[in-house]
């Protein structure tokens, strides 16, 4: 099976190209920087416009675009634009590739985010009756500017016309690998140093996937046909931050974490150059499509998925 991942060079491109590569899959990453990564090839292309990659579409089964500047910055104006045009754009080039391939591929796997749905505490916002957020009283302007590009994205890919090929948007939680400069790299870094407790009042909910699962889970979408549009991908047990934090200390044999209050969060996020929209919004997401559909979790539970992590961190 060819699958070709456009926007596959960062972190979550490259768990799923290991993963496929490892199968004996055929993967192509494209890629606005070169690459000297074995095992994959990787072609260049500028994610906004037809040009020679397309050709790689062409008899392809599988597209996963995981295309987009990272949210991981502050939310200054260049920062906005980037982030909202790296989106729209990847998606009309990527869909404009597809519905003009004399072969298409079968399925276009498009990346989103559970940041998509309102921070609440109160039940979690699942793929069939989740709230999708927007209009929170309280909320941050930025934390509406992160539910916007969501919007927007997700429109994005329901206006491409691609009539034979099936489409399904990913909307994922934080997916952790022992990846260096991952989400887990930079959790468990800080619990090392006695980081490690809760964030604000710890009660906001976080959202994850093991690698493992999310590997299985995007494998999952490609096989059943009868999945399209919006699906979660993220564990079925999201927990609070306080607790997400404890499993974390306890899997890295860390007994103290110090905790931050909100506003000492925001000091932080403006010398490491972030937003804590990131770890302060509850995202209580839940994968109930995935679970109808019958998949089964690997790494349901966070204490024993961080576990494992652990485990296999680079010393």
């Amino acid at each position: 099976m060819k699958i070709v991942i456009p926007g596959g060079s960062g972190q979550v491109g490259q768990v799923l190209a290991r993963h496929f590569s490892a199968a004996g899959h055929e993967v192509v990453i494209l890629s606005r920087r070169s690459s000297s990564t074995a095992g994959w090839k990787t072609v260049a292309w500028d994610g906004k416009s037809l040009g020679p990659w397309r050709s790689e579409f062409e008899g392809a089964e599988v597209v996963i675009n995981l295309a987009g500047r990272s949210v991981n910055c502050r939310y200054g104006m260049k920062n906005r634009e980037e982030m909202m045009s790296s989106r729209i754009d990847s998606v009309r080039v990527v869909g404009e590739a597809i519905g003009s391939a004399i072969a298409p591929p079968r399925v276009w796997l498009q990346a989103s985010t559970a940041t998509i749905y309102r921070h609440r505490f109160d039940a979690p916002n699942d793929d069939l009756t989740g709230e999708l957020g927007g209009d929170e009283s309280g909320a941050s302007e930025t934390w509406n500017f992160s539910i916007s590009i969501a919007k927007s994205w997700e429109k994005a890919f329901d206006e491409a016309t691609t009539p034979r090929t099936r489409k399904v948007a990913m909307r994922s939680a934080i997916t952790m690998s022992p990846d260096k400069c991952g989400a887990f790299d930079v959790l468990s870094t800080l619990v090392r140093r006695g980081l490690g407790g809760a964030a604000g009042d710890g009660r906001q909910f976080v959202s994850w996937i093991h690698e493992a699962d999310f590997c299985r889970s995007v494998q999952f979408l490609i096989e059943r046909e009868e999945l399209s549009g919006p699906v979660n991908l993220a564990s079925p047990n999201p927990l609070p931050n306080r607790e997400f934090m404890a499993a974390l200390r306890e899997a890295c044999g860390v007994r103290f974490g110090l905790s931050a209050p909100a506003w000492l969060l925001e000091v932080g996020a403006f010398f490491m150059q972030t937003e804590t929209e990131l770890i302060l919004k509850s995202r209580r997401v839940t994968p109930t499509r995935l679970l109808q559909a019958g998949f089964q979790f690997e790494h349901p539970d966070w204490p024993e998925a961080a576990k494992d992590l652990v485990r296999r961190f680079p010393k």
